[in-house]
């Protein structure tokens, strides 16, 4: 593609060189370039790409883009090969990308949700719904990539980075599909990855304490305000009424159109007359101008406000009320509230919770509706956030009836230490526990205690199919593990 027509839509631009060249493809990695590629150095929170120029070049770059700012005559670039500066790389490259790639969110529906919890849960809901109603579908988000019902691949983070998403994208795009519903994660809003998206609707499903870290956000405004810039992206909009923040929404954004939802607090899509159970959820709820009654085969209040969210999309696209019902019984999230079916039908969920508010909120939500025990099996993971390790270990000996302190991918450090520490928090309660390391025979001895009317809550691990030790990712798919538990 000729570099100028890559470089539409950027502004103050500051050239040296030849912009009508032809460029063979974009690249933030130098070891990626090849021959006549547009090599886009970005300043990350631990590499400053401005460092690779040379390798770039080295590897076949025929342009450089770069921040205002760097001295190019330090850096030595030869004579032929074109400079573009501009004020901010990570911006430049969303919108390279794009242009790349032959905008390709225009060719498609495109779905935004974004929110502190729920973002999994209610992209897959509203996949399913749209599927159901005979929709070509892509997803995009924190567990995998899927095209029109199949998984493509794997994620390495909830939002890609810009080239990578106008990529798939393009590849969505290509194959026919008709609607694109993705996880929009506060960082990529903040990192510019969804810059250059064309979305036609947006969600916000709630927001709380999360992601505050010096590589993320340095409070909760600036966490709020990247969310919010989510908004400014798109005229159409959705938001959860009952929560703080998003009740604010409509006022700060007058000139949209804002369907609200919720339960406790007025709103256009209001569910009433709420069933909670060990296995499901089900409510009543007016689609178009009827009421329903809704279930879900994924507990949980919040699991009302998920598919209220999904409802919400489901009507704009004119969905029938009996294929939104059909799709929302049927719908299953891995990992998330996942329950496993098993031989001796006891409840086993597995969720994704690996923070003290995560886990508070799955252990609270099955205690308000199990008739019998809440057994609670977690660890925490090596290598991260060493002090929400007892803050764990209290909530879950406040709030479970019994908990196993185990591993949950130890990385470099040593699991005995890292339960030690989930120990002084426990025991801070009353709660009963016991500690057992090995997670696969945590998991035996909770299956053992278990009768029909208690739930088993193993949390953590969710969706992960593996179990990271000193570097190497073994196998461990729990679903697997508890089957073959219960079937030997």
């Amino acid at each position: 593609m000729n570099l100028k027509k890559i470089l539409i839509g950027l502004e103050g631009l500051k050239i040296k060189g030849n912009i009508e060249s032809e460029i063979n493809g974009i690249e933030s990695n130098s070891k990626e370039i090849k021959e006549g590629y547009l090599f886009i150095a970005i300043k990350g929170f631990d590499t400053d790409g401005h460092q690779y120029i040379k390798g770039a070049i080295e590897n076949g770059a025929t342009a450089i883009m770069m921040e205002d700012g760097y001295d190019v005559k330090q850096l030595a670039i030869p004579e032929e090969i074109t400079i573009i500066m501009v004020q901010n790389t990570r911006r430049a490259l969303a919108i390279c990308s794009a242009n790349f790639y032959g905008n390709p969110s225009k060719k498609f529906k495109l779905i935004g949700v974004t929110g502190t919890k729920g973002k999994t849960t209610t992209t897959f809901m509203i996949k399913e719904i749209l599927e159901k109603a005979g929709k070509k579908v892509g997803l995009i988000g924190t567990i995998a990539i899927y095209r029109e019902g199949r998984k493509i691949k794997d994620s390495a983070r909830t939002t890609p980075e810009s080239l990578e998403l106008q990529r798939e994208f393009a590849e969505m795009a290509d194959a026919g599909v008709e609607v694109v519903v993705m996880e929009v994660s506060s960082q990529s809003l903040k990192l510019h990855r969804v810059d250059a998206c064309e979305f036609d609707m947006v969600l916000f499903t709630n927001f709380s304490e999360d992601h505050i870290s010096p590589k993320e956000h340095p409070d909760m405004e600036d966490y709020f305000q990247s969310k919010l810039k989510l908004f400014e992206m798109c005229k159409t909009g959705i938001v959860n009424t009952d929560d703080l923040y998003g009740a604010k929404i409509p006022n700060l954004f007058p000139n949209h159109h804002i369907i609200t939802y919720g339960i406790d607090n007025f709103a256009n899509v209001l569910a009433k007359d709420i069933t909670i159970t060990n296995s499901y959820v089900d409510f009543k709820v007016k689609i178009t101008d009827k009421n329903e009654r809704v279930k879900t085969g994924i507990p949980g209040r919040f699991s009302v406000y998920n598919s209220l969210a999904a409802i919400c999309v489901a009507q704009k696209f004119g969905v029938l009320p009996v294929t939104i019902k059909e799709a929302l019984e049927e719908v299953r999230v891995p990992g998330r509230s996942e329950l496993v079916n098993n031989k001796r039908e006891l409840s086993i969920m597995i969720d994704y919770a690996h923070s003290p508010e995560s886990l508070q909120n799955i252990l609270q939500a099955v205690k308000s509706y199990t008739r019998g025990k809440v057994i609670s099996v977690f660890g925490c993971g090596g290598d991260r956030d060493s002090s929400k390790r007892p803050i764990m270990g209290e909530i879950s000996g406040r709030i479970a009836d019994f908990t196993f302190i185990t591993s949950d991918n130890p990385r470099t450090e040593d699991p005995q230490e890292i339960v030690k520490q989930i120990e002084e928090g426990m025991k801070k309660t009353k709660g009963k526990y016991k500690v057992i390391v090995d997670r696969t025979e945590a998991i035996r001895s909770a299956i053992q205690m278990a009768t029909k009317k208690d739930i088993i809550v193993l949390a953590g691990k969710g969706h992960e199919p593996y179990q990271e030790i000193n570097g190497v990712k073994y196998s461990y798919d729990e679903r697997v593990i508890v089957n073959e538990i219960i079937n030997h």
